[in-house]
């Protein structure tokens, strides 16, 4: 039984949404928070033969990645079979399905392009995707290109239908200088950035005597 003040528990997840509209296609939350989320912010700035006063300029934001692993397990829906028909007749195959649109165009996507191409049309646009935005919490919302997903699937049905699998992930933020300011992405990344700006606001401020100097030379 659960206590009335017990934290509620925040997943993280990924939204897809329109890239022209807005509109929410789809929410895909992780079955189980990952223990660690790494990462990795490449610099970007004024590049090798500059002049010496543009070494502190930069260029536009940081480059910044997510890489995290997730566990994907339907043992606690197969000890209620009754009641989780899904997970008994193909374990977490709609699971991980789910997490495969990521990175692959729709069936009718591309059969609307192998039309244009029979019709004789010249340039035909590679298929624009949803845009995804990983989301960790309310501090941390931003919108992402998938540039590395892997399944490692642990265990297996009767019916060889995995039931338990490892996820991994790596999520690269897309910034105003990948999408634009008027993109719908442009305008999560300003916000994602912003937000970031007010955190550090809030983190403290010491003096020089906490580092032991009195000051700078």
């Amino acid at each position: 039984m659960a206590f009335s003040n017990s934290p509620r528990v925040v997943k993280g997840g990924i939204v897809l949404v329109d890239p022209d509209t807005g509109k929410v296609q789809r929410v895909i939350a992780l079955q189980y928070n990952p223990e660690k989320l790494t990462r990795s912010l490449k610099v970007q700035r004024v590049g090798e033969g500059a002049e010496q006063s543009d070494a502190l300029r930069l260029t536009g934001p940081a480059v910044e990645t997510f890489r995290l692993e997730a566990d994907i397990d339907a043992a606690d829906q197969l000890e209620h079979p009754d009641q989780n028909r899904t997970a008994v007749e193909t374990g977490i195959g709609p699971q991980l399905a789910v997490l495969e649109s990521l990175v692959n165009p729709t069936v009718e996507a591309l059969r609307s392009s192998q039309r244009l191409a029979s019709q004789g049309t010249l340039e035909i646009a590679p298929i624009e995707s949803a845009l995804p935005i990983f989301v960790w919490g309310k501090n941390r919302i931003a919108p992402v290109l998938v540039e590395d997903f892997s399944i490692e699937e642990e265990a297996y049905s009767p019916a060889l239908d995995p039931i338990r699998a490892k996820v991994t992930l790596s999520l690269r933020v897309l910034s105003v200088n990948d999408i634009g300011f008027e993109h719908k992405g442009g305008t999560l990344f300003m916000a994602y950035l912003q937000a970031r700006e007010k955190l550090a606001g809030r983190a403290a401020t010491f003096g020089f005597e906490t580092l032991g100097i009195g000051g700078l030379p």
